[in-house]
């Protein structure tokens, strides 16, 4: 079991005087993610023509970012102002928990889109029998559930662990963090996030993977050009979020974790915790041809 009670985050002092510059960098991309993903919830919820399974899935993604961003955002902000923040074992626990959970959660969502376009796309004749009402609700609470009971058996393992006199972390309580600052042997802990990573991101990821391989095939097999262009535009801006949000956790986790790289990996970390959240309202309304037909409306 854990002896220590207070987890202290170190933040970016190291970085000098750049802290206020970041400070206001940071804050102005949390506020616009923010602002981005409830004016798709908002546009999504006014405007009937986007009562579609696509934006009902597109909805609850919004709302997920929201959530992740919430999560780390404010807590790093706080380091920005002043480094050596001191948290409390627990807090560190709930951060790590909720953190984790979302982000299983939004594996598991990005595989849900990807299936509601690869039936648009790939069979299209049985689409509103199989991606109606009741089955999209079952997706989405599926999606929800997988999510928030993925990371339970990690925090199990990870938490009966016996913490000594280290309890200094880089930036928010993450998996490889925490890990470093287990005194006895994390073998189990490790094998056991090993085990859970493969079932709850990688397994949405080949489904993912999976579903965009056959719309590939079935897009170059349509004869005319006009027709591969709409039945890509469907799927495009998906596409882009997913090779966005998996590039992004494949850099920072694969990458290698030694001492002469912690820089680099407090770096990294920001761009799935930040910036990556921040880019994607951009892409559903820059690059979707619906939603800016509805916030125009909705603004007018």
């Amino acid at each position: 079991m854990t002896q220590i009670s207070e987890i202290v985050l170190l933040g970016f002092g190291d970085l000098h005087g750049l802290q206020f510059l970041l400070f206001g960098i940071f804050l102005t991309i949390y506020v616009m993610t923010l602002i981005g993903n409830l004016v798709i919830l908002t546009v999504i919820s006014a405007d009937c023509s986007l009562h579609t399974p696509m934006y009902f899935f597109l909805g609850h993604f919004s709302f997920l970012e929201i959530g992740y961003t919430t999560t780390t955002e404010p807590i790093m902000l706080r380091t920005l102002l002043s480094a050596h923040v001191p948290i409390s074992f627990l807090a560190c626990a709930c951060q790590f928990y909720f953190f984790a959970s979302l982000v299983a959660t939004e594996c598991f969502f990005l595989a849900v889109m990807s299936y509601d376009r690869y039936i648009a796309i790939c069979n299209p004749l049985h689409y509103s029998n199989i991606m109606d009402f009741w089955g999209c609700f079952q997706l989405a609470v599926a999606s929800w559930l997988a999510g928030f009971l993925a990371p339970i058996l990690l925090m199990i393992f990870i938490f009966r662990l016996t913490f000594c006199s280290a309890n200094e972390i880089d930036h928010f309580c993450d998996l490889k963090p925490i890990m470093k600052l287990a005194c006895t042997n994390t073998q189990v802990a490790e094998m056991t996030s090993f085990i859970c990573t493969s079932l709850f991101a990688l397994a949405p990821f080949l489904l993912t993977l999976a579903s965009y391989s056959h719309i590939i095939c079935a897009i170059l097999r349509i004869p005319s050009t006009t027709g591969k262009q709409r039945a890509f535009s469907t799927c495009s801006s998906h596409l882009t979020v997913v090779s966005l949000y998996y590039g992004t956790l494949g850099i920072v986790y694969g990458f290698p974790s030694m001492p002469q790289y912690e820089s680099v990996l407090k770096l990294l970390s920001l761009l799935y915790t930040v910036f990556t959240p921040a880019v994607n309202p951009i892409i559903y309304t820059l690059r979707n041809k619906d939603v800016k037909v509805a916030l125009r409306k909705l603004v007018q």
